[in-house]
């Protein structure tokens, strides 16, 4: 199974870019599949922007993850 998961680009310095998973986790990403700019959400697989995705559908997929993740930890 493979999963991607949304981020919203923070910077970007050629074909990498820091990018906001939410909660305070940044990570590197390579970019040099997609067209972005700084503010963009994206999906991440395996260190790679693969798709970029509307704002109103980033945060309704970061608030699925988040719920998965809270229940999780009861």
């Amino acid at each position: 199974m493979c999963l991607a998961i949304p981020a919203q680009i923070i910077t970007i310095s050629g074909d990498k870019a820091q990018v906001n998973f939410g909660k305070g986790v940044m990570r590197e990403v390579n970019v040099s599949l997609v067209k972005v700019n700084i503010g963009d959400y994206v999906l991440v697989h395996a260190g790679y922007a693969i798709e970029t995705m509307t704002q109103k559908d980033a945060l309704e997929t970061i608030s699925l993850w988040n719920e998965i993740l809270d229940a999780g930890q009861q």
